[in-house]
């Protein structure tokens, strides 16, 4: 299954003054037009029998094997795990560190770690693509199958990834978090092309 992205909305994220490295502006997509009087076609199967038949076959096999790796949430990292906790003294000072070692950091690297956070930030996308998607589908979005715990659990864990990178760029102080979040509302509230 191929995914496409729909560019939605034309920013900027860098900081005014933290062009040091002699990178242009990076330009991540362009606004949406309005698409209300435009006809969505409802599709009523995501794949044919029998590959709807093959996942259906593989249920017992994700549940042996997939779900494994799953751990419990207690034994899991959390993204505070990784940053300075703001009730600790010293927090402010971590923070000047963050940002004193992201000035070195080439804008590339910044560029790329944008792209990861709005990836992870579009996790309700993914997962409401996946549980409408037939073989693997989770309509109560409580099912017990091994492929919705699974479903549910992977979301789990990526949202860590992005509450991290979130949390990080936002101390990092080289970023402007007010465009980046725009575009990752622009990003959800589009949805996604099949």
């Amino acid at each position: 299954m191929a995914l496409y992205f729909n560019p939605l909305l034309s920013f900027t994220f860098l900081q005014k003054g933290n062009h040091n490295h002699g990178h242009p502006k990076f330009s991540m997509s362009r606004k949406v037009e309005n698409t209300k009087n435009t006809q969505k076609q409802q599709v009523l199967h995501s794949m044919p029998p029998h590959k709807i038949e093959i996942f259906k076959s593989l249920e017992s096999w994700v549940e042996e094997n997939v779900l494994i790796h799953l751990k419990p949430v207690e034994k899991c990292w959390q993204p505070q795990d990784f940053l300075p906790h703001p009730g600790c003294d010293g927090f402010h000072f971590r923070v000047e560190e963050i940002q004193k070692r992201a000035k070195e950091i080439p804008d590339d690297y910044f560029v790329v770690l944008v792209g990861d956070m709005i990836t992870e930030e579009a996790l309700p996308t993914y997962q409401t693509m996946m549980n409408i998607t037939d073989g693997v589908r989770d309509e109560t979005e409580a099912s017990s199958s091994s492929w919705a715990t699974w479903t549910r659990g992977w979301t789990a864990e990526e949202n860590r990834h992005g509450d991290l990178l979130n949390k990080y760029l936002y101390l990092s102080g080289r970023v402007d978090m007010k465009e980046i979040e725009k575009t990752i509302q622009y990003l959800i509230g589009a949805g996604m092309v099949r």
